[in-house]
């Protein structure tokens, strides 16, 4: 990529109320953070991905659903330690790790958040039965958005 181009887009971030900007090319892909250093990555071989992939430009396009006020009424509310994609099970075919009434205890893991292809396991941080799921299997999240309740 064109040091000129790069420059650009490092301002325009910065000037900017945006905090990451990812941009694919074919001699590569750069990720523009806010607060931390620009990394630059050579082309990889490309691999097609479902619209749900971690990655995928389709799925940064995608809006993020709403979740209903009704999930916080009751309960403890477990909320996403970071941004990635949540994931009910450690592999696609395997089985998940709570359904709902299940019973929890504080450090259960209950789900994992995959973010910058490390999988972070998510503990219970309070024991009880799980009420509701509140995210899809392969669904974004946010920071703070909530996973799951517990009762």
């Amino acid at each position: 990529m064109d040091l000129r181009k790069l420059k650009t887009l490092i301002d325009l971030v910065s000037e900017s109320n945006v905090s990451e900007l990812e941009i694919t090319e074919a001699e590569g892909k750069v990720r523009i953070v806010k607060g931390g250093p620009p990394a630059y990555q050579p082309a990889a071989p490309q691999i097609a991905m479902p619209a749900h992939a971690p990655g995928n430009p389709a799925s940064l396009a995608a809006p993020t659903p709403v979740i209903p006020a009704v999930a916080e009424a009751s309960g403890h509310t477990v909320k996403s330690p970071m941004v990635g994609t949540f994931y009910r099970a450690a592999s696609p075919g395997a089985k998940a790790f709570v359904e709902i009434g299940s019973q929890v205890k504080e450090g259960d893991t209950i789900c994992i958040i995959e973010a910058m292809k490390i999988l972070n396991e998510i503990e219970a941080d309070k024991a009880g039965t799980i009420a509701q799921i509140l995210c899809e299997n392969g669904q974004a999240v946010e920071y703070g958005q909530p996973l799951f309740t517990i009762e």
